[in-house]
């Protein structure tokens, strides 16, 4: 079933990252905390959603990522229902050179 998730260790995981300027110390802390499965996982995850925001469709990502639909639903479903991820992922991807 899974590992109950502690708010109070989430928010003390969240503090860590939100205070951690350096992108190497960043990704020192996310070799350190996830296995290499998790790493690969996050970061397909984490483009598919940037490329979501860039306006690709999704039928182009799931031939682009090797994915299925259901996983890029599921992002896009993410992006609309939470405001926050949104707006820190179209930050990321208006501001990183074309």
């Amino acid at each position: 079933m899974g590992i109950p998730m502690s708010r109070e260790a989430l928010n003390e995981l969240a503090a860590v990252l939100a205070n951690t300027r350096e992108p190497s110390a960043m990704r020192a802390l996310l070799e350190a905390l996830l296995t290499p499965r998790e790493r690969a996982r996050l970061a397909l995850r984490w483009r598919l959603v940037c490329l979501l925001t860039s306006g690709m469709r999704q039928r182009s990502i799931a031939r682009q990522l090797g994915i299925s639909l259901c996983n890029i639903t599921r992002g896009s479903r993410e992006l609309k229902r939470r405001p926050v991820f949104r707006r820190m992922v179209s930050q990321f991807v208006r501001a990183r050179p074309k």
